[in-house]
């Protein structure tokens, strides 16, 4: 087995020690310019590569970070890992990528093997199953910085990158009432997530703004699972006064709401009215659309969740004294794009 060229290897051959090798190598100024030159070109004839775990080691940092989504072949989630992966790129990092698929105990393993890999920082969405944040609190005892974009933990002083939804949703209320509605129904997401309650506040602000009294019938909760999609749907069909705009939780969920009411012979967007979050490029390969999405600006909250995590990962190597730790957090105003329509059974 052909044996792996040393720096003690090159220093013995240049008659020079091992430690001026090593800051050759790394380019050290102390060290002048025909010295650095001999040692690379020595280096290079015997295919010496770097130690990069000692570097790592040396350094106090791997140059990776974790990053881990509910779902890869979510356009929403893809588009955020794009932004992060670009971002991390820039600081010549590597980033290491989990999917939970909502799956709360998949989501913990995941996370205890980046811990056990000591990975410089990590920036997760939580599944929409996760209730329980200890291994968060785990991963600060080991000064690993966590970062949450989108979907946030009801937890106290945390990082973050993500959206008003209110904002989003008042702009939907607004716009259903402006077309006549009064009768607006809300598919919702699982009630455990912060986003599920953004959304619930915002459409009460909404409909007091108008000065309309909320309908608990009208509202309905999904696990975003396409046949609790249906279910929901069918429900709100069923009530004597059904509603005559809906506004659901993502544009998955208003896709399957949809399919409900055509296969009901209703017509979407003139028997029922939709408008949906995510604005997703979904739309663009169906035959119809609801009236209007409300774009997250995933990509953005992405680079903004790397953003921030890059700033604690500094903060932590630099060992910087801080009497009260500062927590980051980014916030995006929602807003509605309106999407053109047709109508169809």
């Amino acid at each position: 087995m052909e044996k792996i060229p040393t720096i003690k290897e090159i220093a013995k051959r240049l008659k020079v020690s091992p430690s001026t090798v090593s800051r050759a190598l790394h380019g050290h100024p102390s060290i002048g310019l025909v010295t650095t030159m001999r040692v690379n070109k020595v280096a290079s004839e015997l295919n010496y590569e770097r130690n990069q775990t000692a570097i790592f080691f040396k350094q106090r940092k791997t140059l990776t970070i974790g990053v881990i989504v509910p779902d890869f072949s979510d356009a929403f989630f893809s588009s955020a890992l794009s932004g992060i992966e670009d971002y991390a790129s820039k600081k010549n990092y590597n980033v290491f990528i989990g999917q939970s698929l909502e799956n709360p105990d998949k989501e913990k393993r995941i996370l205890e093997t980046m811990k056990n890999h000591r990975l410089d920082g990590i920036i997760i969405s939580i599944s929409k199953n996760t209730t329980d944040y200890g291994v968060f609190e785990q991963l600060k005892k080991y000064n690993i910085p966590v970062v949450f974009f989108d979907r946030i933990p009801g937890m106290e002083d945390i990082h973050y990158s993500a959206c008003n939804l209110q904002s989003g949703m008042l702009q939907a209320i607004d716009c259903l009432i402006d077309k006549g509605h009064r009768s607006i129904g809300l598919i919702n997401g699982p009630p455990q997530l912060l986003a599920s309650k953004d959304r619930l506040d915002g459409y009460k602000q909404g409909l007091d703004k108008h000065k309309i009294d909320i309908n608990t019938e009208l509202v309905v909760s999904s696990d975003l699972s396409s046949a609790q999609n249906h279910y929901a749907m069918r429900r709100l069909l069923s009530l004597e006064q059904r509603p005559t705009a809906i506004v659901t939780f993502n544009d998955y969920v208003a896709r399957d709401a949809m399919a409900v009411v055509k296969n009901s012979n209703l017509v979407v967007n003139r028997d029922i009215s939709f408008i949906s979050f995510a604005n997703s490029p979904i739309w663009s390969f169906m035959d119809n659309s609801p009236l209007a999405s409300i774009e997250q600006f995933p990509k953005e909250q992405g680079v903004k969740a790397a953003e921030i995590l890059f700033k604690l990962i500094d903060h932590l190597i630099e060992e910087t004294p801080s009497t009260a730790p500062i927590f980051h957090r980014a916030v995006f105003d929602s807003s509605m794009v309106s999407h053109k329509v047709n109508f169809m059974a």
